[in-house]
């Protein structure tokens, strides 16, 4: 396991600080690199912004061939306390294009300008953090149409991303991650509908995700996988 490097988009927040965390104390890897909004990361990067996404791959760069990416970002509701749209009449563009912008073009961006960084001749994993209630196949409830949609565009972007991938190195893998409802900012206005064994910590959380990851094969990439490690339809 020596020598290998990970990295974690968004390691400020709930999951992907535990990640963090968790990948540290595997000693696992010979670096984990974080990348954070605001200052306390080995990184900052912008999702809006892409040339601060671009600095932030020629620093992770600077350490060598990527092993492993966790993109652990993500918005579900606005900083102004706009929760996400029970009905298409609440649909604002405005809104849609903010979480688009976080939840789908972001992560495209990073993936834009860290795949290239991933090592070419043995196995490498590139995880997004997703949202179940992105599966098109799953959706029973509707409503929370800008989080919904743009949650299936970034699982379509792995899965096409993934088909690219294998053309550079057939070992390597891009999948999507569905996290469960975790003990989070993002989920917090939601938590008293769920029932408390489905409530993660952020630490079980991140136990289960990377033990998930540690168990993907090639023939895995290009899919939607939750916690448990079943394949979650698109």
């Amino acid at each position: 396991m020596s020598g290998k490097n990970a990295v974690i988009f968004g390691a400020s927040g709930g999951i992907g600080a535990a990640i963090t965390t968790q990948l540290r104390r595997s000693g696992g890897f010979a670096t984990v690199s974080t990348g954070t909004r605001s200052e306390g990361g080995d990184f900052r990067f912008d999702l809006t912004d892409e040339s601060s996404i671009a600095a932030a791959a020629s620093t992770i760069a600077e350490t060598g061939p990527v092993d492993l990416v966790i993109v652990a970002t993500g918005v579900l509701h606005t900083e102004s306390g706009d929760g996400p749209e029970k009905s298409w009449r609440m649909i604002d563009p405005a809104r849609m294009a903010h979480v688009f912008a976080l939840n789908t073009i972001g992560p495209a961006l990073i993936a834009k300008h860290v795949l290239p960084l991933m090592h070419r001749d043995r196995r490498a994993v590139f995880a997004a953090l997703s949202a179940r209630v992105g599966s098109i196949g799953d959706n029973r409830l509707g409503g929370w149409h800008s989080y919904r949609a743009s949650k299936a565009a970034l699982n379509m972007l792995i899965r096409t991303f993934a088909v690219e991938l294998a053309h550079r190195n057939p070992d390597a893998i891009a999948v999507a991650l569905h996290p469960g409802t975790v003990e989070t900012s993002l989920s917090a206005p939601f938590q008293s509908n769920v029932p408390s064994e489905r409530l993660f910590s952020p630490q079980i959380c991140a136990e289960a995700l990377l033990s998930v990851v540690d168990g993907l094969t090639p023939k895995d990439s290009g899919g939607f996988f939750a916690w448990d490690g079943q394949s979650v339809p698109f």
